[in-house]
């Protein structure tokens, strides 16, 4: 007994030092194992989160309602099941099947454990204008286009990420009519059935680093593809499949 707590005393002692702090929510690996929600909040408008402030749903299921999806029709802020202001936190969510526009981040925002149990046109719509957003744990099923999109500047990274079912895992706006130099980071991810992992930009200096020892792939056709962006709303072409380069690092 006096041996463990010595080495609990040693262990605090030293992350004491470190300023490291364990984390119960903090994913340590990518999971598939959807939660079970305790119980569906339908929102008649989408919920905001304010600024520096952290949300915690205890895995309830949010959505807006019966109808909401309207398949890959291009929605807004107003379409959103939440939006996330800059700084702040979105954690132990489930979001259902009957919303359209899934989670906005306005500015830079944290994602700990949100799990999309049917994609609609996107799960996540990041919009800051630079910095970095963070989406780590929690999963995705079901979409036809895009997971991640990416339509603001600045970096995001994804990790300990699960997707099932879908097009593209992460994508930088191929037509937005701003567009930016955008950054990537993913890792430690679970994909199956899909078509790419990231799709980015080379005319407009994406990068894309992509940790591919630790992807688990099944069924799924690219790591990183490269496209010529553009910002007059065309559909933009692709130049590189499932091959490392300077913008996809992998």
């Amino acid at each position: 007994m006096m041996f463990n707590l010595l080495n609990f005393a040693t262990l605090a002692a030293v992350l004491a030092v470190t300023g490291t702090q364990a984390n119960p929510l903090e994913a340590r690996a990518a999971s598939c194992t959807f939660p079970s929600p305790p119980k569906t909040s339908s929102l008649s408008s989408a919920r905001t989160i304010p600024a520096g402030t952290t949300f915690d749903g205890g895995n309830v299921r949010f959505d807006r309602g019966s109808g909401a999806c309207e398949g890959q029709h291009e929605g807004g802020d107003a379409d959103a099941v939440f939006l996330v202001e800059d700084g702040a936190t979105v954690q132990n969510v489930v979001i259902g099947a009957n919303q359209a526009e899934g989670i906005h981040c306005l500015g830079s925002c944290t994602l700990k454990n949100v799990w999309f149990e049917d994609v609609c046109e996107d799960a996540v719509t990041i919009k800051q204008s630079s910095g970095t957003s963070t989406i780590t744990g929690g999963g995705a099923k079901h979409a036809e286009d895009k997971v991640i999109q990416h339509n603001g500047g600045g970096n995001v990274v994804i990790t300990n990420f699960c997707v099932q079912d879908f097009g593209k895992l992460y994508r930088s706006c191929g037509n937005c009519k701003t567009q930016h130099k955008r950054t990537v980071s993913i890792s430690n991810i679970i994909a199956s059935d899909g078509s790419s992992i990231a799709g980015i930009n080379s005319n407009y200096g994406d990068v894309a680093t992509i940790t591919k020892s630790s992807l688990t792939l099944s069924n799924v056709k690219s790591v990183c593809d490269t496209y010529e962006g553009n910002d007059d709303g065309d559909e933009p072409d692709k130049l590189t499949s499932n091959t490392s380069n300077a913008n996809c690092k992998f």
